[in-house]
């Protein structure tokens, strides 16, 4: 019985890039610093800088160890140690990589040998032309060459061969790791420091934050942690990391060479120390982070931003099931111009230094927790926030209360004339809490509206949007009527 294997691959060469054997090699051990910028939307800006001893004149130079998913019209060189003495005349992109599957597609029509174990343990080289490379690798001792055709010296066809495959010489064109080959032109011979920016995609982050309420839901103790997603296909060792927060427009031309991914991971625990520290720049945010990180390929991170205790926040109800109104229930008897739904629970707290906070917040999910009788805490709902400046008010909606529940019945309509017409609507709120609830039932208007009738005060929030702020007793119910007049 023959064993399915992987494919072996022998190769003997003396030179990775013939068509550059006597270029300059400058590789990720040469690095002198690497900085870098990753913002939210999928992309990191890379700075590192090397020594290159140039030749004055023209020098091929393989720029070596750089990300597979690098956008290489966005490259920046230039020498720090001599600014207007070097010139980029020519760049090219080398990302073929070498590999199993590229060196046997790249040596179809050419001669190879298939090392292979006989029955009585001697081994023999077979040798022919590569007809076709192998569609499928199957696993085991002695591989199986799935789909490869050979036809050998003797004219016959050697289909589904089992051995090792072994090559003399690597394909042209193929190399160990993504390369940037440039021509530069140098003023002056000798070593210069260079630096080099590029724009990688696949470089990602986001803000995550815990908030633990307090027993009376008053405060929370706020702790921000940011999330980093390396897919990139590099390694950044001992870089400088900042974070953009923001939305920087990018004009989009294709597809990025490597899949998007994306990996979620929280965690809730003491706040630490912030690591960050932010700064206004242009009209965006950036966050630096203290001293330096390695951040891996395919790697996820996570470090803390920001911590704030005793934050105080405004805990509501609020009632808004206008917004339902062509939600139809379907529930068998029941009418059409009726909603029922229970009140959304809303946390709102002030971004600013008097509440203990003042830091811009970037985008991103917002966990609400709780500790229970026994001191185990208890998520209370989860929410995304936008970008959020300083002194601005965040509000939470963090999920639905069990036990304050309303029903709005649109009561009656009139119509006055072809353009005019009234309507009526009575909300029910029932509280079966064991303590009042504080509850601002909201309605949607339109049109040129006026309230003729209304059983309490209310408040106009904005031109089509009135709120009847209303505190309903335990285990009670309370009523909030009105009737709309409304002309077109």
């Amino acid at each position: 019985m023959v064993r399915k294997g992987l494919l072996l691959i022998s190769v003997l060469v003396v030179s990775l890039l013939a068509l550059a054997q006597n270029a300059l090699v400058s590789t990720s051990a040469d690095t002198k610093g690497v900085s870098l910028t990753i913002y939210s939307q999928n992309f990191g800006v890379v700075r590192e800088k090397r020594d290159i001893n140039l030749k004055q004149g023209l020098n091929t130079v393989l720029f070596q160890d750089v990300p597979i998913s690098i956008d290489p019209t966005s490259v920046t060189i230039k020498s720090l140690t001599a600014p207007n003495a070097l010139t980029m005349r020519e760049q090219d992109f080398l990302y073929d990589a070498l590999n199993s599957t590229s060196i046997l597609d790249k040596s179809v029509g050419k001669t190879i040998k298939l090392r292979r174990t006989l029955p009585n343990g001697q081994v023999e080289l077979v040798e022919g032309v590569l007809l076709n490379p192998p569609t499928a690798i199957l696993s085991g001792l002695s591989p199986i060459n799935q789909g490869m055709v050979v036809r050998l010296k003797d004219g016959s066809l050697l289909v589904n061969p089992v051995g090792e495959v072994v090559l003399d010489v690597v394909p042209e064109g193929l190399i160990a790791r993504p390369t940037l080959m440039w021509q530069l032109d140098a003023g002056r011979g000798g070593s210069q420091t260079i630096e080099v920016g590029f724009i990688a995609n696949n470089l990602s982050w986001r803000a995550d934050y815990v908030a633990v309420v307090n027993q009376a839901e008053t405060a929370v103790d706020l702790n921000g942690l940011v999330t980093l997603d390396n897919h990139s296909g590099a390694t950044y060792r001992d870089t400088q990391l900042q974070l953009l927060a923001g939305d920087v427009r990018r004009v989009s031309q294709g597809v990025s060479p490597m899949p998007e991914y994306g990996v979620a991971m929280m965690r809730a625990g003491a706040p630490e120390a912030p690591q960050f520290q932010e700064q206004a720049f242009s009209d965006y945010h950036l966050y630096t982070l203290e001293g330096k990180t390695t951040l891996r390929d395919n790697e996820t991170k996570q470090l803390n931003f920001m911590s704030a205790k005793n934050v105080k926040v405004n805990r509501k109800f609020v009632m808004d099931l206008g917004r339902r109104v062509f939600t139809m229930r379907g529930v068998p008897g029941e009418g059409g111009e009726t909603q029922e739904g229970r009140a959304n629970i809303i946390f709102e707290l002030k971004n600013s230094k008097e509440n203990n906070m003042g830091i811009p917040m970037p985008r991103g999910r917002v966990r609400a927790y709780k500790s229970d009788e026994n001191g185990n805490l208890q998520l209370l709902g989860e929410d995304q926030i936008d970008h959020t400046p300083r002194d601005q008010t965040i509000r939470l909606y963090i999920g639905d209360a069990f036990d304050v529940m309303g029903e709005r019945v649109h009561t009656n309509h009139n119509q006055i004339s072809d353009r005019i017409y009234e309507d009526s609507y009575k909300i029910t709120v029932t509280n079966r809490k064991t303590v009042p609830a504080a509850v601002m039932v909201v309605e949607h208007l339109s049109g040129d509206w006026q309230i003729t009738e209304s059983s309490q005060k209310y408040n106009k929030l904005d031109a089509y949007t009135v709120e009847f702020p209303t505190t309903v007793p335990a285990n009670s119910k309370v009523v909030v009527s009105y009737t709309v007049r409304v002309k077109f």
